[in-house]
């Protein structure tokens, strides 16, 4: 059983996410970065070519960030145990996708489910809708599992995935339009301006999400220039944001004014461009470090290649990706 998930820190999390705090989270992740330093192969490698001393690092700003690119390369976990799947991301080849292996579907899924409620209250009190086509055409999508989940655990039967069937999903937020029904809308952003030009609609009472991407499908806008089409197609005065990865279990979310909170069990830090071990003023671009405390059997401390800003309050702004990086089907809009 030595080389089994701790589950001393699986029954801390659940402690945690009853009360968070962040003194707890900062206790917290220094145990996972203990477990993770000694367990998990590649992250105890990287820290041995980089001199790293663990005894020597006592508090989670002087923890290193593995750079997210071993996903590509390296399978991570810390101990011994077998997945029930992994997730990969939407690469061109399996030369450049990124593979998260995933040891129980269940936490990740229940760690989406938290997240959310955290924001926008209980996602059974919601009408999902899912427009992810490219996402539902492909095996492994971390999104269609948290969207499958959202959708199951819907009090409503109207929920469910649409692929091109844009008659049938207008059809649908009509009758919840009609019915008063709360609704959430989240869709690919491609595929959003592909029905906005379906409109004009009145749907002032439904939720819009955007996932990001547009995958090739259309010139690439700035976020304030999407948003502004699908608030006038729509009729609604706000489009919300869900900034995830293949990487992470943990999502953020934007409130329509440009800005993600991540959620209770991820934090966002940022790292000078040049030197990735300095951190650049607060609210100056940078690059994102995010711990993500749910990745306790793979790695919670990840190296992204997204330029943004982090914020005094942990929120924080994507600002486009590192010129060196792959583009990928997560990718949010450049802003």
């Amino acid at each position: 059983m030595a080389n089994t998930p701790n589950q001393r820190l699986y029954d801390r999390m659940e402690a945690y996410w009853k009360r968070p705090s962040p003194a707890f989270f900062d206790d917290l992740a220094m145990d996972v970065f203990r477990e993770q330093a000694s367990r998990n192969p590649v992250y105890a490698r990287y820290l041995e070519l980089l001199g790293c001393d663990t005894t020597a690092v006592q508090y989670p700003g002087q923890i290193p960030f593995l750079p997210i690119s071993l996903f590509k390369t390296h399978l991570l976990r810390t101990g011994e145990w077998t997945p029930e799947m992994h997730f990969t991301s939407s690469g061109t080849t399996a030369k450049t996708a990124s593979r998260h292996d995933v040891r129980k579907l269940e936490v990740y899924l229940q760690n989406t489910e938290r997240g959310f409620r955290h924001f926008f209250g209980p996602v059974e009190g919601y009408a999902v809708l899912a427009l992810l086509p490219s996402y539902l055409e492909r095996q492994g999508s971390s999104l269609v599992a948290m969207a499958g989940h959202f959708i199951r655990r819907s009090g409503y039967p109207e929920s469910g995935f649409f692929l091109h069937q844009y008659d049938a999903l207008i059809r649908h937020i009509d009758l919840l339009m009609e019915k008063g029904v709360p609704t959430l809308l989240l869709g690919v952003t491609f595929a959003l301006l592909d029905l906005a030009e379906r409109g004009p609609f009145r749907w002032s009472g439904l939720m819009v999400m955007e996932t990001g991407g547009m995958k090739g499908r259309r010139r690439e806008m700035v976020r304030e220039e999407v948003h502004r089409r699908l608030c006038a197609a729509f009729a609604v005065d706000r489009v919300y944001s869900e900034y995830g990865m293949t990487e992470l279990f943990s999502q953020a979310y934007s409130m329509g004014d440009g800005l993600f909170r991540p959620a209770p069990g991820m934090r966002v830090q940022a790292r000078q461009i040049t030197d990735p071990f300095a951190a650049p003023p607060s609210g100056k671009t940078g690059v994102l470090n995010i711990i993500d405390l749910a990745n306790l059997d793979t790695i919670s401390f990840v190296a992204t290649d997204d330029l943004g800003r982090v914020f005094p309050d942990g929120s924080f702004e994507v600002l486009g990706r590192l010129d060196h990086s792959d583009l990928r089907g997560c990718n949010l809009l450049v802003l």
